[in-house]
């Protein structure tokens, strides 16, 4: 029996083979009178295209039965309103700190210039994008939260308006649960049903995902030359530095003064529970695996109730994805820039807005943040070929920003439980009690 290497080995080595064909083959070579560049784009079209189908099916249904099973019982009562609203503000802080930091370090800029020439990306795409934004500004953010409540549901599904659908689906998720049981019954097995079938389909998609890079970033190095090559080399350093200051940012200074300050504990205490958790999110790269994990190590590390951990860590590992929302603010911009692009406030704060709610609503499938970027991308007039220049540099930072991913969902279990009352969270080895260890 053959061994099968896990995806993110088959990606990797289809990212190696990718630049080595891409390189050889350039922009003349052929096979049987077709350019081998023309079979890149295709394999890589129909990837991104399969991508495109699953999204609206599979955002709803994971948004409406996410929010239903959220809002049965008691899960929205004083808890679940304390873990929303935690699980809201770090993700909106995240992502404002990614939007700080690729201003900045301006990752798709190269000499002063869009890298839409260097490259390799399509003109006519960047000169159609840069149309679709051309003469906004401020005002539009009203037509933004005016697109949050579409008048025709079907017509905003049809036409990809993402935040019409997410609200829609969070306010039909919300009252699935206020219905007479019998319907909701019914309501939640149809809607549940359709997210275990999309999940499959996304499996299914994502088994081509190596197949799909190779053919998104052989298509980008085959109308690449040395220097061009060494500037591609050098922007996504630059995405990839901003990346990582930003995560380190929010993990290394946001998080630790809302333990310091909110929660009265001390950081360092928490980030010696938190660290067995911590390097197996980095390393396997996923918050649903590191779960068991991270429950022990906040149960029986920092000292919070299994009451608590039972239910604020479980959500977050569905809908609380800090590392993960900033990732698609930063990559998002990083793309806009590249192709030339000079976003206004409005263009910048829709993007906000989404990936906040993306976050939410496409944070527990494979490849996540990929759904993701796509659907932002969309939002914002950009091809979602753009997302070919991310993925050289994707696995690395999916790693970071599953750790992040964990690390705020425990801090996040510490916030709310000392909230409600509870003194031995994270105790030094006397058993000195949190709020009076600050203290001391």
């Amino acid at each position: 029996m053959g061994i099968r290497l896990k995806l993110h080995w088959q990606i990797l080595i289809a990212l190696i083979v990718a630049v080595a064909a891409g390189y050889w083959a350039g922009r003349e070579a052929t096979i049987f009178g077709i350019t081998w560049l023309a079979v890149f784009e295709f394999i890589g079209a129909l990837f991104l295209n399969a991508l495109k189908m699953i999204i609206v099916p599979l955002v709803v249904s994971s948004i409406i039965t996410g929010i239903a099973n959220v809002g049965s019982g008691a899960g929205l009562g004083r808890l679940g309103g304390k873990t929303l609203l935690y699980y809201l503000t770090t993700s909106l802080l995240a992502i404002l700190v990614g939007l700080v930091l690729v201003n900045l370090f301006n990752p798709g800029i190269i000499d002063g210039r869009p890298a839409l020439e260097v490259l390799g990306l399509d003109p006519q795409a960047g000169a159609e994008a840069s149309a679709k934004v051309e003469g906004r500004g401020a005002g539009d953010v009203a037509d933004v939260i005016l697109s949050i409540v579409p008048p025709n549901i079907v017509a905003a599904a049809v036409e990809g308006q993402m935040l019409g659908l997410i609200f829609f689906s969070i306010l039909f998720g919300y009252f699935v649960t206020r219905i007479d049981e019998r319907y909701s019954g019914a309501q939640l097995g149809f809607w549940q049903g359709l997210f275990d079938i999309m999940m499959r389909i996304t499996n299914l998609v994502m088994r081509f995902a190596p197949l799909g890079v190779f053919g998104l970033v052989a298509s980008v190095v085959a109308g690449l030359k040395g220097p061009e090559l060494a500037a591609l080399a050098g922007s996504l350093a630059v995405f990839a530095f901003s990346v990582v200051a930003a995560l380190a940012v929010h993990a290394l200074v946001i998080l630790p003064l809302i333990l310091r300050f909110v929660a009265r504990v001390s950081p360092s205490r928490h980030y010696r529970a938190m660290a067995p958790a911590l390097l197996t999110a980095f390393s396997t790269a996923s918050s649903s695996a590191t779960l068991p994990l991270t429950m022990e190590c906040v149960e029986k590390n920092a000292g919070v109730s299994n009451r608590t951990t039972s239910f604020v860590l479980p959500l977050g590992a569905t809908v609380n994805m800090d590392g993960t929302a900033l990732y698609e603010c930063v990559a998002a911009i990083f793309i806009a820039q590249a192709y030339g692009l000079d976003l206004t406030g409005a263009q910048q704060f829709t993007i906000v807005l989404v990936a906040l709610l993306t976050s939410i609503g496409v944070a527990a499938v494979p490849a996540a943040s990929l759904v993701a970027i796509a659907i932002i991308l969309g939002v914002i007039g950009l091809p979602a070929e753009g997302i070919g220049l991310i993925l050289a540099v994707d696995r690395v930072l999916d790693m970071l920003r599953t750790s992040v991913n964990v690390f705020s969902d425990s801090c996040g279990a510490v916030v709310i439980a000392r909230s409600e009352g509870e003194e031995n969270v994270l105790a030094d080895d006397n058993g000195l009690p949190a709020a009076r260890v600050q203290n001391a």
